[in-house]
């Protein structure tokens, strides 16, 4: 049976299987262009760093600045890269040198399969035989071979080539989407997404004049943040614009996969703008129908009717905290992640408990998210690109409170 909300689930298996990696998110990048192509109401524009900006378009009846009203825009952010290789040389028939771009544990990397994608997108098998011996800038250097039916196809293959793991393509099995790339992808696909619902509801008049929602997709993240700090250097977003950056993060057992969407409190680098943490974490409980977790004077009942989380993830840092730094208030909603940037048994492995004889050699494997962290993703920053947060919220909870209950402060003690 078609699930009520298909659209939004092909376009999450569409946007994963692309393949991407640091400094080549070209094909990301034109999937975007595409997408706002067949949307009239949306304008794109792109900065000196590549990174893209998805806005509403000007109706007919308004000028550029009406319709984009509001002092204090909300960015929504997500990254176009993962985790990926790059040709960097071709050494002779069959033997190429690749950079990794990312983070992925080195036992990964002995005799891995991995398949590599011509400029016309054509596949072609290769096995790592070994290190380079250097790296740059970008990343470390593998040493690859070509493999199989495929091999002929190799002459096509050029530096800036992209290759990934060899794992299967983009599918959704009971509910979980397994995925070559779901960081930081997932999330850009809900971006889009929240877009198109918050498009829809323009047009029908069913979104408040003057709400300025606009979504900034960023470049070779996974190395260091670069397109993100270009993006503050380069001030395309206006100072004094709010941002809550997507993300995929590693899943733990209190931040499980299916347990909902992630209001992040902060990384391992800082915690995030408060108010803003706070306000995205209130309008979690107007939609979702309550707390994440009861309070003390709760019981579980009470709680939400659909699962969200509010947690530090401490485990890696994201582009809220370079955001931050350059003085922007920024926050993070993720989806939790498992085989975080493709790896399977990573606790084990950083362990030293992995159980080669039993498992296998380390292979990575696709990442894997819940379809209904994605879907509540979506509907979470719908909610706030209808209501947009603002740092007056909080306090105005806080002065309703004092004048409510300031009569307990007449006894003296």
């Amino acid at each position: 049976m078609t699930h009520p909300r298909q659209s939004e689930l092909d376009t999450l298996v569409e946007i994963t299987n692309i393949p991407t990696a640091t400094g080549q998110e070209w094909r990301v990048a034109s999937a975007i262009r595409a997408w706002v192509a067949a949307r009239p109401g949306l304008a794109l524009s792109s900065d000196d760093a590549g990174n893209l900006t998805v806005a509403f378009a000007p109706s007919s009846s308004s000028t550029a600045s009406d319709a984009r009203s509001s002092n204090a825009p909300l960015y929504i952010t997500a990254h176009m890269d993962h985790p990926a290789f790059v040709v960097e040389r071709v050494i002779g028939p069959g033997t190429l040198e690749l950079s990794f771009r990312g983070g992925v544990n080195d036992v990964f990397f002995l005799d891995a399969p991995i398949t590599l994608f011509t400029a016309t997108n054509e596949r072609v098998s290769a096995r790592l035989i070994g290190d380079a011996g250097q790296s740059s800038p970008a990343g470390k250097h593998y040493l690859t071979e070509l493999t199989g039916d495929t091999a002929d196809r190799g002459s096509a293959l050029d530096v800036g080539c992209v290759g990934r793991w060899d794992t299967p393509d983009s599918e959704i099995i009971d509910g979980v989407l397994h995925a070559p790339a779901c960081d930081d992808l997932a999330a850009l696909a809900a971006a889009l997404c929240t877009m198109d619902r918050l498009l829809a509801a323009r047009q029908s008049g069913g979104l408040a004049a003057g709400v300025d929602v606009r979504l900034l997709f960023t470049r070779a993240e996974e190395i260091g943040f670069v397109g993100a700090i270009a993006a503050a250097k380069l001030q395309t977003m206006p100072k004094g614009s709010r941002v809550i950056a997507l993300e995929n993060s590693r899943a733990f057992p209190d931040s499980p996969v299916g347990g909902g969407p992630i209001v992040r409190v902060g990384d391992r680098i800082s915690i995030f703008s408060p108010w803003l943490t706070a306000a995205c974490a209130a309008r979690a409980e107007a939609i979702f129908g309550g707390a994440s977790v009861p309070r003390a004077a709760e019981t579980a009942r009470d709680s939400a009717k659909r699962p969200w989380q509010r947690k530090l993830m401490a485990g890696g840092a994201c582009e809220a905290s370079v955001f931050c730094a350059y003085g922007y208030d920024a926050t993070c909603i993720c989806l939790p992640l498992g085989n975080y940037h493709n790896m399977p048994h990573l606790s084990e492995h950083q362990a030293g408990t992995y159980d080669a004889k039993t498992l296998g050699p380390a292979r990575c494997e696709r990442e894997f998210i819940h379809t209904e962290d994605y879907l509540g993703m979506i509907d979470l920053l719908v909610a706030l690109g209808h209501e947009l947060p603002g740092a007056e919220g909080f306090l105005n909870r806080l002065e309703k409170m004092f004048e409510d209950k300031r009569g307990v402060l007449r006894a003296q003690c």
